[in-house]
This record gives C-alpha cells, structure tokens and sequence, in this order.
C-alpha cells in the first residue's frame, strides 16, 4: 500500500499543530507512517514547544520545522520561501488551521462582532487561499493540498457559530482554488472531520452533546479518531486520489448522511 500511496520521501507541509491532539497531529503521524518528509508550520513559541514535545515523545525527527503566522501575507510568504529553498520541491499541503474569538462562540450568532467575522474568516479560510498561493510556485511537480473542515459549514450546529461560515467559506475556496490549480496538476480537497476531542473542541460549548448524538445517530454507531482523519488526508495526498479534486470528504462515522 504504501508503494500505491507514493509519498515516500515527499516533501508535505503540515499546518496547524497546536498539541498531540490536534488533528493536524493525526494527519503527520499518518505521514511519517508512509516515510514522507513531513514539514510544519507553527505561529507561536508556545505551539513550537508543544510541537516539538510531541515529535519526541514519539520519536519522530521533522525534516523542518518553520514559523508561519497565517495572519500575515508576509509571513506566509516568507515561510514558504524558506521552505522552497531548503527542500526544492513541496509535493503537498495540510492546512489545519481555524480560529474565532471566544466571544463569538459562546454569544449567540446574532451577536457577532464586525472584526470577529472578519478574524475568523481571515485565520479560518483565506488562510488556506494565501498558503496555496505562496506553495504553488514551488509545487512544481504537481501535487496535492488539503484542508479541515467541519460539518457546521453545511448545517446549523448550536455553538459553532462564526465558525460555521468560515468552514462554509473555506468549502467554496477548496472549489475555486481546484479549478486556478488543477492546469497545474495541483489538487485541492477538503476532509470534513467528524468531532474528535482537540483544543479546537473546547471552545464548542455543546461539544459533549454533540459526540453524544453522533454515537447514537451515525451508522458507524461510534465518533472517529485523529488517526481516521489522518489516514484519509494521506489518501488524498497520495496518488491513490490523483483523479480527485474540489471534493469534501466526510470521515466522520457517515453522520453526515443523516436526517
């Protein structure tokens, strides 16, 4: 299989671990499973700390490790270029990346401030259009880019909030970019994630209903695992998937198929 996956000793940069239990985390273990060269991104000391705590603790040595504030074009830019000139060549991107105020979550949607709609739909989706803008230059073997999702983009889900249309924003974007980057074989896809327990997740006020009422109603009769979610993005990182792009797929126990 993983001769089918072809991403042995592949350049793929890894966006958005905040800790062991970020889903980002999931997906670079996935990575290292199939011998990739997995490179990460982090915005702050406190997330490179916690980082590199997590690649020790499971002995896994990163090919690079590069700061990236996904806030500034600058930064964006600069990171990418850094990472250009080291490896040459990137075969592809994780962007796991989201973020609203705190306010903006636990208010009610009505509520939502001017700057915090801006903040969330800036860090959340045009992240993603700003980090596949800066990569493409240097994916010039083709490849692939995937990003996070969630179900709240398609559905009203009590407490997502601002949230829920900034991952509807990065869905459109996961198109358009598909489209802009496919004369290029690059390949854009989105995972939606079922819930999984990250610090993401804690900002969720009815996150434990929610995990409650997927085992109940999902057919799988169970939540999924950071690991699930990071087998898929591999899936689609790899040449397994070569004829897919501007898709959402669902790793989420087939809860999304319900009434």
């Amino acid at each position: 299989m993983k001769d089918l996956i072809q991403l042995k000793d592949k350049n793929i940069v890894v966006m958005g671990v905040a800790n062991e239990r970020s889903l980002a985390w999931g997906v670079a273990k996935s990575l290292f499973d199939v011998g990739a060269n997995v490179i990460f991104t982090y915005r702050k000391e406190r997330s490179l700390g916690k980082l590199e705590k997590a690649l020790a603790n499971n002995d896994f040595e990163a090919k690079l490790i590069v700061e990236c504030d996904v806030n500034s074009d600058e930064s964006i830019k600069a990171a990418f270029e850094k990472i250009g000139s080291e490896v040459g060549v990137i075969h592809g991107v994780v962007h796991s990346v989201a973020f609203a105020h705190a306010e903006d979550l636990k208010n009610d949607f009505l509520q939502t401030t001017r700057d915090g709609y801006a903040f969330a739909q800036d860090t959340s989706a045009y992240s993603l259009i700003a980090a596949a803008r800066e990569a493409a230059p240097f994916m010039t073997e083709g490849g692939s880019i995937v990003t996070m999702t969630y179900l709240g983009a398609e559905r009203v889900l009590e407490g997502y909030n601002v949230m829920g249309i900034a991952k509807a924003s990065l869905e459109a974007s996961v198109k358009y970019l598909a489209l802009d980057l496919g004369k290029h074989n690059i390949r854009v896809n989105a995972v939606s994630a079922g819930a999984v327990r990250t610090l993401a997740a804690k900002g969720i006020s009815s996150f434990n209903t929610i995990l409650h009422k997927i085992e109940e109603t999902a057919p799988l009769k169970r939540n999924v695992t950071a690991d699930e979610v990071g087998d898929m993005t591999v899936g689609l990182l790899g040449n397994l998937s070569r004829g897919v792009t501007g898709e959402v797929v669902y790793v989420d126990s087939g809860y999304n198929i319900m009434g």
